[in-house]
C-alpha cells in the first residue's frame, strides 16, 4: 500500500476517482426508480418556478418611447404579454422581431428595467413622400419603405407625390430629383415613373418634363438653367422632352402652335394664307 501510495496514478485515482464513482452509483440508484426521478424533478422545477417568480424578476408595465400615441398602441399590441409576467418567461429577441414587423417602425430595442418594467425603444419612420397607386395613397420613408396608407392625398400636402409601377422601389432617385428641381418647388405637382426606367416631372398648367433614364438629375439642371436664362417654363409650353440630351425637343400648347402657324403665314389648319 505504501508503494501504491507513492504512485501519482493511484493517489489521484483514489482521491477523485472513487468518491467521483461512488457519487455515479447514488445517482444511478436514484435514477433507476421512476418514482424517485418525478420527485427530484418535480422538486427542480418547484425551486425553479420560485427563483423566476420572485417580486423582482415580474414585469407590470411596458414603456413604449420615441413613438407616435398611434404606434405605441400598435406596439402594445403585437407584444400580446399578459401582465405581470416573469421576466423569464419574456422571449425579447422574438418580441423584437414582431415589432419590427410593423411598417412604421424602423427598429425596436427592448430591455427588462428594474422596479418591473419593460422598456420598448422605438425608432419610427419617417415619411418623406407619398406614392399614388391603385389602390390608394401610401406613405414612403426614404428608403421607399411603406410606412402608413392615407385616405387622402390632401391629408399631407408637405409631402412631394410620385406615381408608377416601381416608384416606390425608385424614392432615393425621385427625392434627389426634387431637390434638383428645387426652383420649380412652387408649380410641382408630382413625379410619374414611366416604364420602371424613368421619370417625368409633372408641374401646373398640365406641363410635363421628360427626363432620361440616364442622369436624370443633370438633365433637371440644364432645363433649370435654361428656365432662369429664357423663362422656359413660363412660355406656353405643354412638354419640355429631355431623353435626348443633344436635341430638347419642345411640344407647344394649341393656342401657341396657332399663333405661331399664324406669324409664319398659315392658317389654323396649316394652309397657306
Amino acid at each position: 500500500m505504501q508503494r501504491l501510495w507513492l504512485t501519482p496514478l493511484f493517489r489521484v485515482a483514489f482521491r477523485f476517482g472513487l468518491p467521483t464513482l461512488g457519487l455515479a452509483a447514488a445517482v444511478a440508484i436514484v435514477v433507476a426508480d421512476a418514482d424517485r426521478r418525478a420527485a427530484v424533478t418535480n422538486a427542480i422545477a418547484d425551486i425553479r418556478e420560485r427563483f423566476e417568480n420572485r417580486p423582482e424578476f415580474m414585469v407590470g408595465l411596458v414603456s413604449v418611447d420615441g413613438a407616435s400615441p398611434e404606434l405605441a398602441d400598435a406596439v402594445r399590441a403585437r407584444l400580446d404579454l399578459k401582465l405581470p409576467l416573469s421576466s423569464f418567461d419574456i422571449d425579447l429577441t422574438a418580441a423584437q422581431q414582431r415589432i419590427q414587423e410593423l411598417d412604421a417602425v424602423a427598429r425596436a430595442d427592448l430591455m427588462v428595467r428594474s422596479g418591473g418594467l419593460l422598456k420598448v425603444r422605438i425608432t419610427e419612420r419617417k415619411p418623406v413622400v407619398l406614392w399614388r397607386t391603385d389602390l390608394g395613397v401610401e406613405m414612403l420613408d426614404e428608403t421607399g419603405h411603406r410606412v402608413a396608407s392615407l385616405s387622402s392625398r390632401s391629408d399631407r400636402p408637405d409631402l412631394p407625390l410620385i406615381a408608377g409601377e416601381g416608384a416606390d422601389a425608385a424614392t432615393p432617385e425621385a427625392l434627389a430629383l426634387i431637390a434638383a428641381a428645387e426652383p420649380l418647388h412652387s408649380r410641382l405637382r408630382g413625379l410619374i415613373r414611366v416604364g420602371d426606367r424613368r421619370w417625368d416631372l409633372v408641374l401646373d398648367r398640365n406641363q410635363r418634363i421628360l427626363l432620361p433614364s440616364e442622369n436624370p438629375i443633370a438633365a433637371v439642371e440644364r432645363l433649370i438653367a435654361l428656365d432662369k436664362a429664357n423663362d422656359l417654363m413660363g412660355r406656353d409650353i405643354l412638354t419640355v422632352d429631355l431623353r435626348n440630351e443633344h436635341r430638347p425637343v419642345l411640344r407647344l400648347t394649341p393656342y401657341a402652335l396657332n399663333q405661331r402657324r399664324q406669324a409664319q403665314g398659315f392658317d389654323i389648319s396649316g394652309s397657306e394664307l
